[in-house]
Protein backbone atom coordinates (compact mmCIF):
# COMPACT_ATOMS: atom_id res chain seq x y z
CA UNK A 1 0.00 0.00 0.00
CA UNK A 2 1.64 3.57 -1.04
CA UNK A 3 1.30 7.04 0.28
CA UNK A 4 -1.05 8.06 -2.04
CA UNK A 5 -3.34 4.91 -1.21
CA UNK A 6 -2.73 6.09 2.84
CA UNK A 7 -3.69 9.33 2.08
CA UNK A 8 -6.84 8.56 0.23
CA UNK A 9 -7.82 6.63 3.10
CA UNK A 10 -7.01 8.99 5.34
CA UNK A 11 -9.54 11.56 3.81
CA UNK A 12 -12.30 8.46 3.93
CA UNK A 13 -11.75 8.19 7.54
CA UNK A 14 -11.63 11.84 8.43
CA UNK A 15 -15.34 11.52 8.27
CA UNK A 16 -18.23 9.26 10.23
CA UNK A 17 -18.87 6.24 7.50
CA UNK A 18 -20.84 3.38 7.21
CA UNK A 19 -18.25 0.67 7.90
CA UNK A 20 -18.26 -3.12 7.23
CA UNK A 21 -15.34 -5.49 8.13
CA UNK A 22 -15.87 -8.91 6.78
CA UNK A 23 -13.66 -11.78 7.75
CA UNK A 24 -13.43 -15.40 5.54
CA UNK A 25 -15.63 -18.50 5.73
CA UNK A 26 -14.85 -20.61 9.13
CA UNK A 27 -12.86 -17.66 10.36
CA UNK A 28 -9.91 -18.12 12.66
CA UNK A 29 -7.74 -16.48 15.19
CA UNK A 30 -6.19 -14.24 12.95
CA UNK A 31 -9.62 -13.26 11.20
CA UNK A 32 -11.54 -13.10 14.60
CA UNK A 33 -8.90 -10.83 15.97
CA UNK A 34 -7.76 -8.74 12.94
CA UNK A 35 -11.82 -7.59 12.14
CA UNK A 36 -12.15 -7.28 15.78
CA UNK A 37 -8.95 -4.74 16.48
CA UNK A 38 -9.97 -3.09 13.78
CA UNK A 39 -13.66 -2.31 14.95
CA UNK A 40 -12.37 -1.47 18.20
CA UNK A 41 -10.08 1.24 15.97
CA UNK A 42 -12.46 2.69 13.83
CA UNK A 43 -15.08 2.95 16.97
CA UNK A 44 -12.71 5.09 18.04
CA UNK A 45 -13.51 7.60 15.18
CA UNK A 46 -16.78 7.54 15.28
CA UNK A 47 -17.86 5.26 12.56
CA UNK A 48 -20.61 2.99 12.24
CA UNK A 49 -18.59 -0.34 12.45
CA UNK A 50 -20.29 -3.86 11.87
CA UNK A 51 -18.42 -7.38 11.14
CA UNK A 52 -20.09 -9.48 9.72
CA UNK A 53 -18.35 -12.99 9.58
CA UNK A 54 -19.76 -15.72 6.90
CA UNK A 55 -20.61 -18.06 9.50
CA UNK A 56 -20.26 -18.98 13.00
CA UNK A 57 -16.66 -20.08 14.55
CA UNK A 58 -15.04 -22.36 17.74
CA UNK A 59 -16.27 -21.05 20.95
CA UNK A 60 -12.53 -20.43 21.93
CA UNK A 61 -12.43 -17.61 19.90
CA UNK A 62 -15.88 -16.03 21.56
CA UNK A 63 -14.08 -14.31 24.46
CA UNK A 64 -12.33 -11.40 22.63
CA UNK A 65 -13.89 -7.83 23.85
CA UNK A 66 -17.40 -7.20 21.51
CA UNK A 67 -16.94 -10.68 20.04
CA UNK A 68 -21.07 -10.63 20.86
CA UNK A 69 -21.32 -7.65 18.80
CA UNK A 70 -20.91 -10.08 15.10
CA UNK A 71 -23.29 -10.76 13.27
CA UNK A 72 -23.13 -14.27 10.96
CA UNK A 73 -24.35 -13.89 7.61
CA UNK A 74 -25.59 -17.68 7.46
CA UNK A 75 -28.23 -17.05 10.52
CA UNK A 76 -29.05 -13.59 10.10
CA UNK A 77 -28.69 -12.94 5.88
CA UNK A 78 -32.02 -10.23 5.70
CA UNK A 79 -30.12 -7.80 8.55
CA UNK A 80 -26.64 -8.23 6.96
CA UNK A 81 -27.92 -7.76 3.51
CA UNK A 82 -29.24 -4.26 4.66
CA UNK A 83 -25.77 -3.64 6.67
CA UNK A 84 -23.68 -4.81 3.27
CA UNK A 85 -26.25 -2.43 1.19
CA UNK A 86 -26.25 0.98 3.07
CA UNK A 87 -22.06 0.65 3.45
CA UNK A 88 -19.82 3.34 2.65
CA UNK A 89 -16.71 1.07 3.51
CA UNK A 90 -15.84 -2.50 2.93
CA UNK A 91 -12.83 -4.59 4.67
CA UNK A 92 -12.21 -7.71 3.76
CA UNK A 93 -9.92 -8.91 5.87
CA UNK A 94 -7.25 -12.26 5.87
CA UNK A 95 -8.74 -13.45 2.25
CA UNK A 96 -7.46 -12.12 -0.98
CA UNK A 97 -10.68 -13.57 -3.12
CA UNK A 98 -14.34 -13.10 -2.56
CA UNK A 99 -14.81 -16.74 -3.42
CA UNK A 100 -13.74 -17.07 -0.03
CA UNK A 101 -16.44 -15.44 1.95
CA UNK A 102 -19.34 -18.22 0.72
CA UNK A 103 -22.74 -17.24 0.07
CA UNK A 104 -22.02 -13.65 0.84
CA UNK A 105 -19.91 -13.62 -2.52
CA UNK A 106 -22.42 -12.16 -5.11
CA UNK A 107 -23.61 -9.35 -2.50
CA UNK A 108 -20.57 -7.88 -1.88
CA UNK A 109 -19.44 -7.85 -5.54
CA UNK A 110 -22.30 -6.09 -6.33
CA UNK A 111 -21.75 -3.77 -3.45
CA UNK A 112 -21.17 0.06 -4.50
CA UNK A 113 -18.55 0.42 -1.13
CA UNK A 114 -15.03 1.51 -1.47
CA UNK A 115 -13.50 -1.84 -1.06
CA UNK A 116 -10.27 -2.07 1.18
CA UNK A 117 -8.02 -5.52 1.33
CA UNK A 118 -5.88 -6.66 4.14
CA UNK A 119 -4.53 -9.40 3.56
CA UNK A 120 -1.44 -11.93 3.38
CA UNK A 121 -2.24 -15.02 1.44
CA UNK A 122 -0.75 -15.84 -2.31
CA UNK A 123 -2.24 -14.44 -5.55
CA UNK A 124 -4.82 -11.81 -4.29
CA UNK A 125 -7.38 -11.10 -6.55
CA UNK A 126 -8.12 -7.54 -7.77
CA UNK A 127 -11.65 -6.84 -6.38
CA UNK A 128 -10.39 -4.07 -4.14
CA UNK A 129 -10.04 -0.51 -4.39
CA UNK A 130 -6.99 -0.25 -1.85
CA UNK A 131 -5.27 -3.65 -1.65
CA UNK A 132 -2.71 -4.11 1.48
CA UNK A 133 -1.47 -7.34 0.18
CA UNK A 134 1.77 -8.68 1.37
CA UNK A 135 2.42 -12.30 1.40
CA UNK A 136 5.81 -12.23 4.34
CA UNK A 137 3.66 -10.64 6.97
CA UNK A 138 2.91 -13.22 9.41
CA UNK A 139 -0.37 -12.63 10.25
CA UNK A 140 -3.50 -9.86 8.81
CA UNK A 141 -3.34 -8.64 12.60
CA UNK A 142 0.61 -7.96 12.22
CA UNK A 143 -0.87 -6.13 9.29
CA UNK A 144 -3.83 -4.22 10.74
CA UNK A 145 -1.03 -3.01 13.28
CA UNK A 146 1.10 -2.12 10.80
CA UNK A 147 -2.37 -0.32 8.92
CA UNK A 148 -3.39 1.94 12.00
CA UNK A 149 0.36 2.93 12.53
CA UNK A 150 0.31 3.89 8.73
CA UNK A 151 -2.38 6.38 9.53
CA UNK A 152 -0.15 7.84 12.41
CA UNK A 153 -2.49 6.80 14.81
CA UNK A 154 -1.08 4.11 16.72
CA UNK A 155 -1.05 6.12 20.00
CA UNK A 156 -4.74 5.24 19.65
CA UNK A 157 -3.79 1.03 20.23
CA UNK A 158 -5.85 0.40 23.36
CA UNK A 159 -6.05 -2.75 25.26
CA UNK A 160 -8.83 -4.58 23.87
CA UNK A 161 -6.98 -3.58 20.25
CA UNK A 162 -4.09 -5.03 21.52
CA UNK A 163 -5.82 -8.23 23.14
CA UNK A 164 -7.62 -9.04 19.40
CA UNK A 165 -4.26 -7.97 17.53
CA UNK A 166 -2.04 -10.43 19.89
CA UNK A 167 -4.50 -13.13 19.47
CA UNK A 168 -4.17 -13.03 15.85
CA UNK A 169 -0.52 -13.10 15.69
CA UNK A 170 -0.17 -15.69 18.23
CA UNK A 171 -2.72 -18.15 16.32
CA UNK A 172 -1.52 -17.53 12.87
CA UNK A 173 2.31 -18.01 13.57
CA UNK A 174 2.21 -20.61 15.96
CA UNK A 175 2.59 -19.54 18.83
CA UNK A 176 5.28 -17.38 17.54
CA UNK A 177 7.40 -20.58 15.29
CA UNK A 178 6.76 -20.31 12.13
CA UNK A 179 9.27 -18.88 9.55
CA UNK A 180 6.99 -16.06 9.08
CA UNK A 181 7.54 -15.11 12.09
CA UNK A 182 9.83 -11.97 11.82
CA UNK A 183 12.05 -9.90 14.30
CA UNK A 184 8.88 -6.77 13.37
CA UNK A 185 6.61 -9.62 14.60
CA UNK A 186 8.45 -9.87 17.87
CA UNK A 187 8.72 -6.02 18.16
CA UNK A 188 4.77 -5.52 17.21
CA UNK A 189 3.72 -8.37 19.98
CA UNK A 190 5.96 -6.39 22.16
CA UNK A 191 4.21 -3.05 21.54
CA UNK A 192 0.74 -4.83 21.86
CA UNK A 193 2.06 -6.55 25.49
CA UNK A 194 2.96 -3.12 26.57
CA UNK A 195 -0.30 -1.49 25.54
CA UNK A 196 -2.32 -3.97 27.68
CA UNK A 197 -2.52 -7.66 26.00
CA UNK A 198 -2.35 -10.24 28.67
CA UNK A 199 -0.18 -12.85 26.43
CA UNK A 200 -0.50 -15.43 29.23
CA UNK A 201 -4.11 -15.07 29.33
CA UNK A 202 -4.82 -14.99 25.81
CA UNK A 203 -2.69 -18.42 25.34
CA UNK A 204 -5.11 -20.03 28.10
CA UNK A 205 -7.93 -19.02 26.50
CA UNK A 206 -6.92 -20.41 23.29
CA UNK A 207 -5.20 -23.66 24.12
CA UNK A 208 -5.87 -24.52 27.75
CA UNK A 209 -10.06 -25.00 27.34
CA UNK A 210 -10.13 -28.38 25.83
CA UNK A 211 -13.01 -30.32 26.82
CA UNK A 212 -12.90 -34.27 27.65
CA UNK A 213 -14.91 -35.05 24.02
CA UNK A 214 -11.96 -32.84 22.73
CA UNK A 215 -9.08 -34.85 23.63
CA UNK A 216 -10.69 -38.01 23.21
CA UNK A 217 -10.60 -37.19 19.57
CA UNK A 218 -7.30 -36.41 19.56
CA UNK A 219 -6.75 -39.55 20.66
CA UNK A 220 -8.43 -41.22 17.70
CA UNK A 221 -6.88 -38.79 15.36
CA UNK A 222 -3.66 -39.48 16.44
CA UNK A 223 -4.88 -43.38 16.20
CA UNK A 224 -5.53 -43.01 12.70
CA UNK A 225 -1.81 -41.31 11.55
CA UNK A 226 -0.20 -42.70 8.57
CA UNK A 227 3.42 -42.49 7.75
CA UNK A 228 4.72 -42.84 4.16
CA UNK A 229 8.40 -42.26 5.01
CA UNK A 230 9.51 -42.87 1.63
CA UNK A 231 8.05 -39.22 0.88
CA UNK A 232 8.33 -38.19 4.47
CA UNK A 233 4.26 -37.39 4.77
CA UNK A 234 1.90 -38.26 7.37
CA UNK A 235 -1.81 -38.08 7.31
CA UNK A 236 -4.83 -37.94 9.33
CA UNK A 237 -8.30 -39.20 8.57
CA UNK A 238 -11.70 -38.49 10.60
CA UNK A 239 -14.21 -39.95 9.26
CA UNK A 240 -18.23 -38.09 9.93
CA UNK A 241 -18.90 -41.45 12.28
CA UNK A 242 -15.67 -40.63 14.37
CA UNK A 243 -16.83 -37.14 14.74
CA UNK A 244 -20.16 -37.58 15.75
CA UNK A 245 -18.99 -40.51 17.98
CA UNK A 246 -16.64 -38.03 20.21
CA UNK A 247 -19.20 -35.17 20.07
CA UNK A 248 -17.53 -32.72 17.80
CA UNK A 249 -18.06 -29.18 17.46
CA UNK A 250 -16.28 -26.34 15.27
CA UNK A 251 -13.08 -25.90 15.69
CA UNK A 252 -12.28 -29.17 17.73
CA UNK A 253 -9.78 -30.33 15.25
CA UNK A 254 -7.88 -27.11 14.97
CA UNK A 255 -4.12 -27.85 15.10
CA UNK A 256 -4.49 -32.04 14.87
CA UNK A 257 -2.30 -31.83 11.37
CA UNK A 258 0.83 -30.56 13.29
CA UNK A 259 1.22 -33.44 14.90
CA UNK A 260 1.89 -35.27 11.92
CA UNK A 261 4.22 -32.65 10.98
CA UNK A 262 5.94 -32.84 14.33
CA UNK A 263 6.98 -36.54 13.64
CA UNK A 264 11.35 -36.64 13.14
CA UNK A 265 11.41 -36.85 9.93
CA UNK A 266 8.34 -35.17 8.49
CA UNK A 267 8.21 -32.42 6.23
CA UNK A 268 4.47 -32.69 4.68
CA UNK A 269 1.44 -33.23 7.00
CA UNK A 270 -2.13 -33.41 5.97
CA UNK A 271 -5.68 -33.80 7.28
CA UNK A 272 -8.71 -34.88 5.99
CA UNK A 273 -12.20 -34.66 7.69
CA UNK A 274 -15.42 -35.71 6.33
CA UNK A 275 -18.51 -33.07 6.43
CA UNK A 276 -21.32 -34.93 5.40
CA UNK A 277 -23.07 -31.18 6.20
CA UNK A 278 -21.26 -29.89 3.44
CA UNK A 279 -20.73 -33.38 1.55
CA UNK A 280 -16.93 -32.54 1.05
CA UNK A 281 -13.80 -33.80 2.42
CA UNK A 282 -11.93 -30.85 4.34
CA UNK A 283 -8.41 -30.74 4.14
CA UNK A 284 -5.92 -28.90 5.72
CA UNK A 285 -1.88 -29.20 4.53
CA UNK A 286 1.31 -27.81 6.60
CA UNK A 287 4.63 -28.27 5.32
CA UNK A 288 8.52 -27.18 6.77
CA UNK A 289 10.84 -25.89 4.67
CA UNK A 290 10.48 -24.71 0.58
CA UNK A 291 8.08 -27.44 0.16
CA UNK A 292 5.17 -25.32 -1.18
CA UNK A 293 1.54 -26.98 0.11
CA UNK A 294 -0.08 -23.69 -1.18
CA UNK A 295 0.93 -25.08 -4.62
CA UNK A 296 0.09 -28.81 -4.03
CA UNK A 297 -3.67 -27.55 -2.71
CA UNK A 298 -4.06 -25.07 -5.67
CA UNK A 299 -3.24 -27.67 -8.24
CA UNK A 300 -4.72 -31.02 -6.52
CA UNK A 301 -7.55 -29.64 -4.09
CA UNK A 302 -9.18 -26.58 -4.79
CA UNK A 303 -7.92 -24.46 -2.35
CA UNK A 304 -4.45 -22.26 -1.58
CA UNK A 305 -3.01 -20.28 1.44
CA UNK A 306 0.61 -20.14 1.96
CA UNK A 307 4.08 -21.73 1.38
CA UNK A 308 3.64 -23.74 4.73
CA UNK A 309 0.08 -23.86 5.52
CA UNK A 310 -2.69 -24.54 3.21
CA UNK A 311 -6.50 -25.97 3.09
CA UNK A 312 -8.70 -27.71 -0.03
CA UNK A 313 -11.33 -29.64 -0.46
CA UNK A 314 -12.69 -32.62 -2.48
CA UNK A 315 -15.85 -34.10 -3.38
CA UNK A 316 -14.76 -37.50 -3.45
CA UNK A 317 -15.47 -39.95 -0.45
CA UNK A 318 -13.11 -39.95 2.16
CA UNK A 319 -11.00 -43.25 1.06
CA UNK A 320 -10.71 -41.75 -2.94
CA UNK A 321 -9.29 -38.55 -1.31
CA UNK A 322 -6.73 -40.39 0.55
CA UNK A 323 -6.01 -42.67 -2.69
CA UNK A 324 -5.75 -39.60 -4.99
CA UNK A 325 -3.40 -37.64 -2.54
CA UNK A 326 -1.09 -41.05 -1.84
CA UNK A 327 -1.38 -41.22 -5.94
CA UNK A 328 0.41 -37.66 -6.76
CA UNK A 329 3.22 -37.85 -4.15
CA UNK A 330 5.37 -39.21 -6.81
CA UNK A 331 5.10 -35.83 -8.64
CA UNK A 332 6.39 -34.39 -5.64
CA UNK A 333 9.83 -36.87 -5.17
CA UNK A 334 12.08 -34.70 -5.54
CA UNK A 335 10.71 -31.86 -3.33
CA UNK A 336 10.18 -34.73 -0.55
CA UNK A 337 13.07 -36.55 -1.00
CA UNK A 338 15.42 -36.96 2.07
Amino acid sequence: MNKDDINSIKTLLNSPKAIVIIPHKNPDGDAIGSALGLYHYLKQNNHNVSIIAPNDYPDFLKWMPKESSILKYDAQKEDCDAVIYHADLIFTLDFNSLSRIGDMETIVSNSEAIKIMIDHHQQPDDYATYMYSDISMSSTCEMVYNFIEMLDEANKIDRDIATCLYTGIMTDTGSFRFPSTTSATHHIVGQLIQKGANNSEIHNQIYDTNSYARLQLLGRALSNLKVIPEYRTAYISLSQEELNTFDFKKGDTEGFVNYGLSLKGIIFAAIFIESHQDNIIKISLRSKGDFSVNELSRTHFNGGGHTNAAGGRSELNLKETIDKFISILPQYKQDLKI
